[in-house]
């Protein structure tokens, strides 16, 4: 089995259907004890396996199952004389209702299904109790029902027996063929060809199943003794004028009998109930059976009716029939019988004369309803003119506004209907003139009730008006008269709404005169505040934080504040909280940690709730950022300071320069007119004016030798450099010749010496001078027509370069001069070995 496909199991699934039906006829047979017993006994069962079993084993192990899953145990399995094998087994007790037993055995490692029994458990049927019956003279037949008991778990069935039988039904004279109820069904009818009228017969009902049988207690009736007929038909009839006069709160109304019992003697009930209040029903009989009329009386006036009848066999036997369907009736109309509660306020008086009011009032009615008031009707009767009336106002409202004409002091009101008027209620309006009252307080009790008391005043008023309206004014009033004068408290409950203010004024009445009112206001009920004031920040520290917030005003409806809380809380979720009062509006955070983050928020409290406000986040100062700023600031600032006095002092003073570095010229922003050189002690020539006429000019120069040794410059004859006098002078030239000492001759050193050029010209010659470049290696120069840079000589760039003369027929002459002050670099230098510069 294990190797089969899913073929494979489809066929061996139909093998197994198809072997126990084989196996059944020629192999195992069950044998039951009772294949139906009471729910809970015991049942004993066995199984035989015959010898044609050739596929089983020669000693075969049989197995029970009760159902798909129960594995039953206990067997007793033994082989009889026969060769037969046969198994029993008990079940102690038979719980299920319904099952299946199995016998099996094994084949092939299997278990096959040998042979099967139904097992049925339920209870015998109950006694069948409450027959009754009814002849319905609609369907001519005789329906009788039961109560058929508890369930039986088994199927059982009920039988309506019944047979003819005179006198008291002892003797049994024709049997009447047994009526079946339907499946489910606790009742059953006897057609009426089928029935002896006006003769007894026996009924009984009888309940069977497997396990037993029970008969219900037999019935001895008449048919027509058991009739229940149909109710009337119900209708209203319009009254005479003369009961109409006499009786006015009455309703008249007639009805049919059901057709069917028109010729019997019958009784009828009729019951009634107005239909609003939902009082009982009260009922009237009996009702005479020959007219079919009738006039019901003593009800409320103005007042709707619901009326129902039935009816029944008389004097004979009988059962009462349903009740009708309702018929619904109105009583007539009465004049209003009311008391009208009055109250006025005066207003602004437009017409010297005339006065105009306002006049409310209520109605209380004095007994039942007399009928629906149509409107109310305010009139007026002149003094010394009673005939004549005057309509103020005539309206369906509580309310009339009217003008009154100066010096009338009394009008008078009344309710109206379609069938009369009201007594006449005076209204007389007199000056406030009585003593207040004092002490007046209101407690609310709940939501939608409010207490006020006050203190007697004394005299002791008659009674008192309490007014109540939304908000300070007092809109939308309400208002209401009491008439006993002695109490101190009353209870408002009609227009009182939560979270409302109401202002609630009471008025004492006096004889002939009215009191001053007095005001108080209150709520039923208060709420938390709205809204919560908004936090600001207003400076912070390190340690410290300043909160301000502006205080709520009073809210209409709002329970007053009693306090502010203020919540902290740090990015631990470590949480701290401080109560003020009402009277804050601002709070400092002490002991916060520097440079940390703080969520804080407000609550402002109330008796009847709380609300936050908007959520802040604050991050405090580190410790001793601002210090070390403004610190290092300082010192900043110090040694720019320093720096700056330094720089000025070098630069004031020459002399203090030197001692700090040598004083090397700069070639290229210095110049010889106003470079000095330090006087030579040893030899002093005086010179001629340079500018003499009688000056030998000046045909060659050697200029400036550079020691590589740091500060001394000296000149040199070597063979290589251009010719020059043997002796030469240092020249000033600042707008005249000057004595100087002659210089120190250096020694020479070939080595040492770096060649600058040679300078050609004449002071006395008319042509410009010019200069030309030697055969120097030094890149100190640039090329044939030097480019001075920007912080070179302006007036060097400026001048056009000349062309460079011929040079000299001389093969002495290695260089060819040119003005010796367009040589940007001869101004920077010192001349050793310069006779007569003139040129200069």
């Amino acid at each position: 089995m294990a190797g089969l496909g899913s073929c494979g199991l489809a066929r061996a699934a139909v093998i197994i259907l198809l072997l126990p039906g084989s196996l059944q006829d020629k192999c195992g047979k069950i044998n039951i004890s009772a294949p139906i017993v009471r729910l809970g006994d015991p049942v004993t069962a066995s199984c035989t396996i015959s010898q044609n079993c050739s596929f089983l084993d020669p000693e075969p192990q049989i197995l029970w199952r009760l159902g798909d899953k129960l594995e039953l145990s206990g067997q007793r399995q033994q082989r009889l004389p026969d060769g037969t094998w046969e198994s029993t087994i008990t079940l102690p007790y038979l719980n299920h209702t319904q099952a299946f037993l199995f016998c099996r055995a094994l084949w092939g490692n299997h278990p096959q299904i040998l042979d099967q029994a139904e097992l049925q458990a339920g209870y015998p049927p109950a006694i069948p109790s409450n027959l009754s019956c009814l002849m319905n003279l609609t369907t001519n037949s005789l329906t009788c029902q039961w109560e058929p008991g508890p369930n039986t778990y088994l199927p059982t069935t009920f039988i309506l027996k019944s047979f003819k039988s005179r006198g008291d039904c002892q003797t049994q004279e024709n049997s009447i063929l047994d009526c079946v109820p339907e499946k489910g069904h606790s009742y059953c009818s006897i057609p009426r060809k089928q029935l002896l009228l006006y003769q007894n017969m026996v009924i009984w009902v009888r309940a069977e199943n497997a396990l037993g049988v029970r008969e219900s207690p037999q019935l001895c009736l008449d048919p027509m003794d058991v009739v229940k007929m149909e109710p009337p038909t119900l209708w209203a009839l319009d009254p005479s004028p003369q009961a109409t006069a006499l009786q006015p709160y009455c309703l008249w109304l007639g009805w049919e009998p059901w057709k069917p019992s028109i010729y019997m003697d019958q009784k009828c009930e009729l019951r009634h109930r107005p239909q609003q209040g939902g009082a009982s029903w009260a009922q009237v009989a009996p009702l005479p059976s020959r007219t079919h009329q009738y006039e019901l009386c003593g009800l409320l006036p103005a007042t709707a009716y619901a009326l129902q009848m039935r009816c029944i066999r008389s004097p004979l036997p009988g059962y009462w029939s349903s009740w009708s369907p309702i018929l619904e009736l109105r009583t007539t109309e009465c004049a209003p019988a009311v008391r009208l509660d009055t109250w006025w306020r005066w207003q602004r008086q437009m017409d010297p004369t005339a006065v105009g009011g306002q006049l409310f009032w209520k109605p209380t009615p004095l007994k039942e309803d007399c009928g629906r008031i149509q409107g109310y009707l305010l009139s007026l009767s002149p003094s010394g003119q009673p005939e004549l009336v005057l309509s103020l106002c005539n309206t369906t409202e509580l309310s009339c506004t009217f003008s009154l004409p100066s010096g009338a002091q009394e009008v008078t009101l009344v309710a109206y209907n379609a069938v009369g008027t009201s007594q006449p209620t005076p209204v007389v309006f007199v000056e406030s003139k009585g003593p207040p009252l004092t002490g007046l307080h209101v407690i609310p009790l709940d939501p939608y009730s409010l207490s006020v008391g006050w203190e007697h005043p004394s005299p002791q008023p008659q009674g008192y008006v309490i007014e109540w309206g939304l908000g300070p004014n007092g809109s939308n009033k309400t208002w209401k008269m009491e008439h006993n004068g002695s109490i101190t408290e009353i209870l408002l409950q009609e227009n009182i709404r939560p979270f409302q203010l109401y202002k609630i004024t009471v008025s004492p009445l006096y004889p002939g005169t009215v009191g001053p009112p007095q005001n108080v206001y209150a709520y039923s009920k208060e709420t938390g505040p709205s809204y919560a004031p908004e936090l600001n920040i207003k400076n912070i520290g390190k340690t410290w934080a300043k909160l301000e917030w502006v205080p709520m005003p009073p809210e209409p409806g709002k329970s007053p504040l009693t306090n502010y809380t203020i919540f902290w809380t740090n990015t631990k979720n470590q949480s701290s909280h401080t109560t003020l009062n009402t009277s804050s509006n601002s709070f400092v955070l002490h002991g916060l940690e520097p440079a940390s983050q703080y969520r804080i928020h407000l609550m402002a409290s109330s008796q009847a709730g709380a609300k936050n406000s908007t959520s802040h986040t604050l991050m405090t100062l580190a410790s001793g950022e601002l210090e070390l700023y403004i610190l290092l600031g300082l010192f900043g600032f110090l040694a720019l300071f320093i720096c700056l006095c330094v720089a000025a002092w070098l630069r004031c003073s020459h002399s203090r320069k030197n001692l700090l570095w040598p004083s090397v010229p700069d070639p290229a922003h210095s110049s010889l007119g106003s470079w000095i050189p330090k006087a030579m002690a040893e030899e002093t020539v005086p010179l001629p004016s340079l500018w003499d006429s009688g000056m030998p000019p000046i045909t060659k120069i050697t200029v400036l030798e550079e020691e590589k040794k740091l500060g001394s410059w000296e000149s040199s004859d070597s063979s290589e450099t251009c010719g020059l006098p043997t002796t030469v002078q240092a020249y000033i030239l600042q707008g005249g010749p000057r004595a100087t000492s002659t210089p120190q001759q250096p020694e020479s050193g070939t080595n040492d010496q770096v060649f600058y050029g040679q300078v050609l010209g004449s002071p006395t010659s008319p042509r410009p001078g010019h200069y030309i470049r030697c055969d120097s290696t030094q890149p100190l120069l640039g090329g044939l027509t030097p480019s001075p840079k920007s912080y070179e000589n302006v007036w060097f760039q400026n001048s056009p370069l000349e062309t460079p003369m011929a040079t000299l027929s001389s093969q002495d002459d290695d260089c060819v001069f040119g003005p010796l002050l367009d040589f940007p670099l001869l101004q920077g230098l010192r001349v050793y070995g310069v006779e007569g510069l003139g040129a200069f």
